[in-house]
């Protein structure tokens, strides 16, 4: 009977370990989230956005089309505003949204 309780509540508590694990996670993804979107509205952003797009010849990388908006290939997780200018791509709208999977 002690056994069988034991055995209970430590399934318990590995149930409750990896809980708090993942909501820690979506809390701290969900802050990184808000921190990225106030960086987009920030000069830095601005002035980075635009030497991509000038680099790019105001092309889209993907169809040669004209190209108004930034992709990132990859994110900076933990320097949120310190990814490389290597990292970011200018695209159109049209190639942006079928990247992101949006209709």
């Amino acid at each position: 009977m002690i056994k069988k309780f034991f055995r209970l509540l430590g399934a318990v508590v590995r149930f409750a370990f990896v809980f708090l694990k993942s909501f820690s996670f979506e809390a701290e993804r969900e802050s990184r989230r808000d921190l990225y979107r106030e960086y987009l509205k920030s000069d830095d952003w601005k002035r980075k956005r635009y030497v991509v797009l000038k680099r790019d010849n105001w092309r889209c990388v993907y169809c040669g089309g004209a190209a108004t908006q930034v992709h990132h290939l990859k994110y900076a997780k933990r320097n949120i505003g310190k990814e490389p200018i290597e990292w970011l791509v200018s695209v159109c709208k049209s190639c942006h949204n079928s990247m992101h999977h949006i209709a």
